[in-house]
């Protein structure tokens, strides 16, 4: 797997086109990172460890409905294996004029575009979400 955060991200996009309560990706630290962002954001309930059937270490990611529908609406991966986007903290974007949330990864960890720019730190945009 060359790309495994877009694979993360990849499998909550189709848990929740399928309407999936849960999903369970492969654990990994950047991962973890990511989807605690995604938690304090509030755009999943939350993730617990587990293990796969074959004994790997995994997380199970619990999603987040309101009224039938997902809360992520929209999911995308900016900076791939690739393409690196990296962008100081005067260019990090603003997702839907505020709405959403760019996760970026600074030298202070990675965090959500708002915390980055009262840290006055930018670094790689990892994702956006809506």
């Amino acid at each position: 797997m060359n790309d495994p955060l877009g694979d993360m991200l990849t499998r909550i996009r189709n848990a929740q086109m399928r309407g999936k309560s849960t999903t369970v990706t492969p654990a990994s630290k950047l991962r973890r990172w990511v989807l605690e962002v995604l938690a304090d954001e509030g755009y999943i309930r939350g993730f617990e460890d587990t293990t796969d059937a074959k004994g790997h270490p995994a997380i199970e990611i619990s999603l987040k409905y309101y009224e039938g529908e997902p809360v992520i609406r929209e999911l995308k991966r900016v900076s791939t294996p690739g393409r690196r986007v990296y962008m100081g903290v005067g260019d990090i974007p603003q997702v839907r004029q505020g709405l959403g949330v760019s996760i970026v990864s600074t030298s202070k960890g990675i965090m959500s575009d708002q915390n980055a720019r009262s840290a006055n730190v930018g670094g790689e945009v990892l994702c956006t979400v809506f």
